[in-house]
């Protein structure tokens, strides 16, 4: 609504007046419950039943298995192994619960059938369907009568009844939304697959992470068959849990001590390895982080990373160079961790820079040693959290020696020599990879 000043009929001034207010919204009228509300003390968390995927790795993402009427959404790049792994679930369900129905918009029954003589998912309560019309899919459910229902994949599904061609917008948030009721009315769990964008978003619309109840991100590199399965939600348990699989030529099978993948094995000791303990979620993760250096006479010098944060390796570079006198300018870095992981916390920044400086000087570091602590820009060693944790499955793992950050209380573990070191310099001179003061600050 704006000012008229003057009545475009009459030609009279201020003549033009408000006869109405705003819309008003309609009054609703109250309706009586069916059931009455309760008070959330009387609620006993033990009602809501948990049955295992047949897979503990999984049964840990999801905080302890499937719970009846939950929609599972498993996101991941295509090869990554998200049909594998739901095939292999489907059949130990099948065989532990009951009738399950497997259904595929991506593959015929005979490609399924072949995957399934390949990896022993082989079970007569296994059912498939090759169905993309989600009318056709409801009535498999009706007729089959599953206890389980995992569809691959939900951009695949098309309903007649929505205008869009399939993974369209409105097309997955009809077929999530009607899979989503058969799940709560009938009490069964369904899974989804998910396809992801080229960033490794879910791709559709952001509704659907809100539809469903939880949301599983697949991750893993083609090159390597380790894989991760990492919730991203979860309504049902906590929200930052980790599954470790391996995907081989028989299967995908469970890695319950992933510690020892991503160690690497050397007769002698080498230069510009250091070893650190990473969180993923709330599970510790000896990893090996490399580095080498070497000089160059490029003007801009090379830094790459593989498995590590580049933004973080820079910094890392930089903090070296001014706090600790290492002249990294004139070199090519590059950093790379052990067996394909992805190392994004920051209680490693300690790690990847004492391998840093040990490619520098050529020097290995001692042996049975970790190094814990995030760095920053003053050239501190912050802390981080689950110190206590983390060098548990160290000493688990026969670590002697450990370098952390400051901390009030100092924390014990068995068999651990524990050396806290509130600098990345005094970090350094303790390994015997800085000279000492008074000496020559350039380390090249």
């Amino acid at each position: 609504m704006r000012w008229v000043g003057r009545c475009g009929e009459c030609q009279q001034w201020g003549s033009v007046g408000e006869i109405g207010g705003g819309a008003t919204l309609p009054a609703i009228a109250p309706v009586i419950p069916l059931t009455r509300a309760i008070s959330i003390t009387s609620i006993d968390p033990a009602d809501t039943v948990r049955y295992s995927s047949g897979i503990g790795e999984l049964d840990r993402v999801l905080g302890g298995g499937l719970v009846p009427g939950a929609v599972v959404l498993l996101a991941g790049e295509p090869g990554v192994g998200k049909s594998t792994l739901l095939l292999e679930v489907a059949a130990r369900w099948a065989n532990s619960q009951g009738r399950t129905l497997y259904v595929t918009g991506e593959e015929s029954a005979g490609q399924v059938k072949m995957r399934a003589l390949r990896t022993g998912a082989d079970c007569p309560d296994l059912y498939l369907a090759a169905e993309t019309d989600l009318s056709v899919v409801v009535g498999h459910i009706e007729q089959v009568e599953p206890s389980l229902v995992v569809v691959d994949s939900v951009q695949t599904i098309a309903s007649a009844s929505v205008d869009g061609s399939p993974g369209g917008v409105a097309q997955v948030k009809e077929v999530a939304g009607a899979l989503i009721r058969v799940a709560k009315q009938r009490g069964i769990p369904v899974i989804l697959v998910g396809h992801v964008t080229k960033d490794g978003s879910v791709a559709g619309p952001r509704t659907l992470e809100h539809l469903v109840d939880v949301v599983a991100s697949f991750e893993g590199d083609r090159h390597s068959g380790f894989r991760l399965v990492r919730a991203v939600k979860n309504r049902f348990g906590p929200s930052d849990e980790v599954g470790c699989f391996e995907l081989g030529e028989t299967g995908i099978t469970e890695v319950p001590d992933p510690s020892g993948v991503f160690m690497g094995s050397y007769v002698e000791p080498v230069s510009g390895s250091a070893v650190t303990v990473a969180m993923e979620g709330r599970r510790p993760l000896v990893t090996e982080v490399q580095a080498l250096v070497v000089p160059t006479s490029a003007q801009s010098p090379r830094r790459v990373g593989n498995g590590v944060d580049f933004s973080r390796l820079a910094m890392i570079l930089a903090v070296l160079q001014r706090r600790a006198g290492m002249r990294l300018h004139t070199t090519d870095v590059y950093a790379s961790t052990v067996g394909g992981a992805r190392v994004s916390d920051p209680g490693a920044d300690l790690a990847l820079a004492c391998a840093v400086a040990s490619a520098v000087l050529d020097r290995p570091l001692p042996d049975h040693m970790v190094t814990i602590g995030e760095v920053g820009l003053a050239g501190e060693v912050r802390r981080v959290p689950d110190v206590s944790k983390r060098l548990a499955e160290a000493a688990r793992l026969g670590v002697t020696t450990a370098i952390i950050p400051q901390t009030q209380d100092k924390p014990k573990s068995a068999g651990l020599t524990i050396i806290e070191a509130p600098t990345v310099a005094y970090a350094l001179s303790v390994l015997g990879l800085r000279k000492k003061k008074g000496s020559e600050e350039n380390l090249m």
